[in-house]
């Protein structure tokens, strides 16, 4: 295989991307003297947004931009269309070679595996804005006297929703399950301090399984909530039949899968240079794991079989450096789907190649 070399530190938002996500801004800020935006700072957070609103600080005036971190709901012009869609054909000018590929596509666990050694559990960032988002979460399982209720995260990483959810609980019948396939992450969780047998359980599962297997402990639907943050994008298209199945089989009807993921021309895909390309909107990181930039139709075609979108949209945030006067355009996909009440989905549709 040939060397690939490292990406500089803003590519190293595998997942920290969504460190910026609603976590810093639950105090209050001043009012900017230019003017140039509208807001409602002097509301906490979690009391002024809906699930899905995506913030409401407006940038209306350009020469504002540097008074704060972040805007939100940040639209695109029509050049920056135009650049977006001319870097991505730079891109398909120099794709990684068949043989890289190969190893990449064969075995993309063991990459993983080699993230989670490389980044220790301090690295990882609690998603303390899922309660703002999610809320369906805490008010249906983790309640006090909410019943017995399963919440399965795939791709649990080193517990960074799992944690959160169980130091909110209530619920003395709750059951989390965390998966991922790697090894490595599987063991960050359940050697962590904040590791409660009692409630919680990790184990090493493929989302992508074409074998049947369910993760350990859990039966064919068992599951009230599917979680899957930053995790979809991992997979080749070719896995994303495989992996919908899999969920359907796990959720109760009206079970709910919980989603965030990179959106399309994000920064982090249009930061990518020659070489890093596996096929359409899927690439290679310098670390050797993978990532799909997605669209809301893209989704819509992919859970459409099994589920009903319940709740679907773009996150579209403008991040600044202010010192260094660097703009980097977030873009993220949310949304809640909800399982279809009948246990018997099986429409024999494939999702075939999403154009």
């Amino acid at each position: 295989m040939s060397p690939v070399t490292a990406d500089p530190p803003l590519e190293a938002i595998v997942d920290s991307s969504e460190v910026s996500v609603k976590v810093t801004v639950t105090t209050t800020e001043p009012v900017s003297q230019s003017g140039g935006h509208k807001s409602k700072w002097d509301i906490p957070r979690t009391e002024r947004d809906d699930p899905f609103q995506f913030g409401q600080r407006y940038l209306e005036d350009e020469a504002a931009v540097w008074d704060f971190n972040a805007w939100d709901h940040v639209e695109w012009d029509e050049e920056q269309e135009i650049l977006a869609q001319e870097k991505l054909e730079k891109q398909k000018e120099n794709p990684v070679n068949d043989f890289d590929k190969k190893l990449y596509m064969s075995n993309p666990s063991r990459y993983w595996d080699l993230f989670y050694r490389s980044n220790k559990s301090n690295f990882f960032k609690d998603r303390k804005w899922l309660q703002l988002e999610f809320p369906s979460i805490y008010a249906n399982a983790t309640a006090k006297d909410s019943g017995p209720k399963t919440i399965l995260e795939v791709g649990c990483g080193a517990g960074n929703t799992l944690f959160p959810i169980l130091a909110a609980n209530r619920n003395a019948e709750l059951k989390i399950v965390g998966v991922d396939f790697s090894h490595r992450a599987v063991e960050l969780v359940r050697e962590s301090p904040q590791f409660d047998a009692a409630h919680i359980a990790a184990d090493v599962w493929d989302l992508a399984d074409e074998s049947g297997r369910l993760p350990a402990g859990l039966e064919e639907h068992s599951v009230d909530f599917v979680i899957l943050i930053f995790v979809f994008s991992a997979l080749a298209p070719e896995q994303w039949e495989a992996a919908i199945r899999n969920i359907d089989r796990l959720l109760k009807p009206g079970g709910e899968v919980l989603f965030r993921d990179y959106g399309r021309y994000d920064m982090a895909q249009l930061r990518f240079k020659g070489g890093r390309l596996l096929q359409d909107s899927f690439y290679v990181r310098g670390d050797g794991t993978r990532v799909y930039f997605f669209t809301e139709d893209e989704l819509r075609k992919i859970f459409d079989i099994y589920f009903v979108v319940d709740k679907m949209g773009t996150d579209r945030r403008l991040l600044v450096n202010r010192k260094r006067k660097l703009k980097m355009y977030r873009i993220w996909l949310q949304a809640r789907f909800i399982k279809r009440a009948s246990l018997d989905n099986a429409t024999g549709t494939s999702i075939g190649k999403i154009e």
